[in-house]
């Protein structure tokens, strides 16, 4: 697996899962009908900010990540990351191999910290990979996120020092 730039050229193979894990609304806060541009938008991030791909050795994208500061201005030195891993591609190390990246990329770009605003505390296997990676849950918001099937859960916010 190779991780590298996310081009506009790959969204067409992004598109599909990230259409498929947005609108099943278990793990991102976005609206489960966003359209294919806002999506598109949303994702590929211009610079400074970053969005990557995981390819495979025949070119095929496994999964994506942005990473971007996590706010502006004298909070600018914290950076954040999202992720996605298309479902035919989980657990083979995709996930791990892209969270990887953004803490290195975080690192080398002078961040001091990494946070995760919004971690669905039932999506578990993102939460123990976090941990895994030295993220600790900082605060809990109660109900803060309506799961379409179980209902309102909290969302963590988690953190790692860099």
């Amino acid at each position: 697996m190779m991780i590298r730039e996310a081009t506009h050229k790959d969204w067409p193979a992004i598109w599909p899962f990230f259409r498929t894990i947005v609108a099943a609304g278990e793990t991102f806060t976005y609206p489960v009908d966003l359209g294919e541009e806002t999506a598109r938008d949303w994702w590929l991030l211009p610079d400074p900010d970053r969005t990557v791909v995981a390819v495979d050795e025949a070119g095929t994208v496994l999964g994506t990540a942005k990473m971007n500061k996590n706010h502006m201005g004298n909070g600018s030195h914290v950076a954040s990351a999202s992720y996605m891993v298309a479902s035919e591609h989980s657990g083979r190390g995709v996930g791990r191999a892209l969270c990887e990246h953004t803490v290195d990329w975080a690192r080398t770009t002078g961040y001091r910290a990494m946070q995760f605003n919004a971690v669905v505390e039932t999506n578990i296997h993102a939460v123990r990979l976090y941990r895994s990676l030295g993220f600790e849950v900082i605060g809990t918001l109660p109900e803060g996120f309506k799961h379409p099937v179980q209902g309102y859960v909290g969302l963590h916010i988690m953190h790692k020092l860099l």
